[in-house]
């Protein structure tokens, strides 16, 4: 009796223990802390650069943004903020991502192509 309730009392332990994720934690040298203050110019000439297109012009002026109100409002962002928004300008195309069109319609032709040939159908082209 007392071997299984030891041993019962040891999984229950290495369970416990086994759930706690491990916890890391390093100094961080300054050249981290002086390459953050780089990063948020470089982040901020990026929107830039972005904000001087024409096409973006166009669309805050239909929003009824200017140009200087919307600098305005980048100056007021966290660098956590505006290095979010510099990554999803990156992802960002003029068309769109044509390569989701071409995979979704990929996709639905092999569908199709799969049911026809499990309902034993055929599509003769002349």
């Amino acid at each position: 009796m007392f071997m299984k309730s030891l041993s019962w009392y040891l999984i229950a332990a290495l369970f416990i223990i086994s759930i706690v994720p491990p916890a890391d934690a390093a100094f961080s040298p300054s050249e981290i802390v002086a390459a953050a203050g780089m990063q948020r110019e470089t982040d901020m000439r990026e929107i830039r650069t972005v904000l001087e297109t024409k096409l973006v012009q166009q669309r805050l002026e239909d929003l009824g943004f200017s140009t200087e109100e919307a600098t305005a409002r980048l100056s007021r962002l966290s660098d956590e903020q505006l290095h979010a928004l510099a990554q999803k300008l990156d992802s960002l195309r003029t068309g769109g991502d044509g390569l989701g069109v071409v995979i979704a319609l990929l996709v639905i032709v092999i569908l199709v192509v799969l049911l026809l040939q499990l309902t034993g159908k055929r599509i003769i082209i002349q």
